[in-house]
């Protein structure tokens, strides 16, 4: 091949390679301004909101509501401390406190009792002949399709003093007056282990369908356990789907406000009550608005722990 000949290819080449290179970034700015319309309406409408949400943890409350337009960190003072209206002595704000123990405590039972019922849950439906999962799986996203408040409602009928459970317990004869479970705490656990369990069932069921049984066989063979091979088999390969349900069921039950305000008769207050009341009554609007932005920490924290135990989990298959 003649060097001229070479040379022609050479440059017939480079000229293709920018040819491709220049459409292909044409494609990208194209894409970019398609997304443009998507991105203004997140913008406007997620972050926009939690921008003025921030701005009023930086302002004065107004006397009858709303905000006075001067920067103040009273706000965020008052997530943690109270100042005396007599002599502005400043103390922990144990109510505030004791609102946020009972919060994440509520919250962590919740989760731990729909892992409890949710894991054998899921894995009763991944064993199920595939022609029936479908038919479980919509049983169980079936409470979905009914609204929060009715079946919050529910529970309150089966739980109260002459509820259904009451009821079938002192006609069976095991007790002889009602057991006192509304408006307490054991209410408020129950009733968002019952709410949430579907979003604890429905990841957990996506790990375990995946998971490859011939393991489980094998630690039969080699004459492992119930239990050993349950947590030294199945919980280690389903892990992504159990922290994945937990997070699905912690957050929103750390946030939870329809639940607490019904089942708890507002005696048991959590974070999202403390919010409402804030707004509220309480007429504190840059106290509610950091209250906000605290549990919207505490949401992203979860987030982020989920994310990286996640990544840990692939970078050590990988």
């Amino acid at each position: 091949m003649s060097p001229d000949h070479k040379d022609t290819l050479v440059k017939s080449s480079t000229r293709h390679t920018r040819a491709f290179k220049a459409s292909r970034k044409r494609q990208l700015q194209n894409n970019l301004l398609l997304c443009v319309p998507a991105l203004l309406v997140l913008a406007l409408a997620a972050v926009g909101p939690l921008l003025i949400v921030l701005v009023y943890t930086f302002l004065e409350a107004g006397p009858y509501g709303g905000v006075v337009w001067q920067w103040s960190f009273e706000g965020w003072f008052e997530v943690f401390l109270k100042r005396d209206i007599f002599d502005g002595t400043v103390s922990i704000a144990d109510a505030h406190l004791s609102i946020f123990w009972r919060s994440f405590k509520l919250s962590i039972q919740s989760t731990l009792l729909a892992l409890v019922l949710g894991f054998p849950t899921a894995y009763f439906i991944a064993t199920r002949p595939a022609a029936t999962r479908n038919l479980w799986l919509f049983l169980i996203t079936i409470p979905f399709w009914t609204n929060l408040l009715i079946r919050t409602f529910a529970i309150m009928q089966l739980i109260r003093d002459q509820g259904i459970l009451n009821t079938l317990l002192i006609g069976f004869g095991v007790i002889d007056t009602p057991i006192e479970m509304l408006y307490t705490e054991f209410s408020i656990m129950l009733g968002m282990t019952y709410v949430y369990l579907p979003l604890m069932v429905l990841p957990l069921y996506a790990s375990i369908e995946k998971l490859d049984f011939r393991l489980v066989e094998a630690a039969y063979d080699l004459y492992a356990g119930r239990l050993k091979v349950l947590f030294r088999i199945i919980v280690p390969l389903v892990k992504p789907g159990i922290v994945a349900g937990c997070i699905l069921v912690f957050i929103p039950s750390l946030g939870a406000y329809v639940t607490p305000r019904v089942l708890g008769g507002g005696k048991n207050l959590m974070l999202g009550n403390l919010i409402e009341l804030q707004f509220g009554q309480g007429r504190n609007w840059p106290l509610g608005a950091a209250l906000s932005i605290t549990l919207l920490c505490v949401v992203m924290i979860s987030l982020l722990f989920y994310v990286r135990s996640t990544q840990r989990k692939e970078a050590d298959r990988g």
